[in-house]
């Protein structure tokens, strides 16, 4: 017998007006910790933040990629949440899920935008294992005082080459959100890697 499908928001309104706001802080200041609320319970494998930020985001009209490791039971959940149809391929997607596990699509698979729509581009949305207690990075740029750093874990290997290659293209290039638990970190196509590259 299939199991019942979790619930989405309890109040959709205020929820995703609420998770929008954090999601324009975090990439208005790029590396700050943003904490949603709400009490989301998503299917294994999706976390609050992220399921948080795909009700919000996600409808009809914004294909949306998912990890394969995330499974049926969070593509059903999405679909019946949010309508939004699952794209094929990472180059279809308006927004993408990735746990960082071994053989997922690298950031330069998703669209970067082009010079006339630069905001033809996916947001992606990058669950890792904590944003805290991993290899600190220095971040600049718009929304930065000087510069911050950050120390996420649980990145896949080479994500921060990707990053700096993708960021490089701007005003081209996607948006990256790390999602923790309930918490979210916002690494915007504007921002400058200040880390040493060999430590890339």
């Amino acid at each position: 017998m299939d199991q019942p499908l979790a619930a989405g928001f309890t109040d959709a309104v205020l929820e995703s007006q609420e998770a929008f706001r954090h999601l324009l802080d975090a990439l208005s200041h790029p590396g700050r910790i943003e904490r949603l609320g709400g009490a989301l319970t998503p299917p294994p494998g999706l976390t609050p933040a992220g399921a948080a930020l795909l009700l919000t985001l996600a409808d009809y009209e914004t294909p949306l990629w998912l990890a394969p490791g995330l499974g049926a039971p969070v593509a059903d959940w999405l679909r019946f949440h949010t309508a939004a149809p699952l794209a094929q391929q990472p180059a279809e997607a308006r927004f993408a899920v990735l746990t960082g596990a071994p053989g997922e699509p690298e950031l330069a698979a998703f669209p970067a935008g082009d010079d006339l729509y630069p905001d033809r581009s996916a947001t992606v949305i990058l669950q890792c294992a904590g944003l805290e207690g991993g290899r600190p990075v220095t971040l600049a740029g718009p929304g930065i005082p000087d510069t911050r750093q950050i120390a996420p874990a649980g990145l896949p290997a080479g994500f921060w080459r990707q990053l700096a290659l993708n960021n490089r293209q701007y005003p081209r290039g996607v948006d990256v959100v790390l999602a923790a638990g309930s918490s979210i970190i916002g690494l915007p196509r504007s921002l400058r890697l200040e880390t040493a590259q060999g430590a890339l």
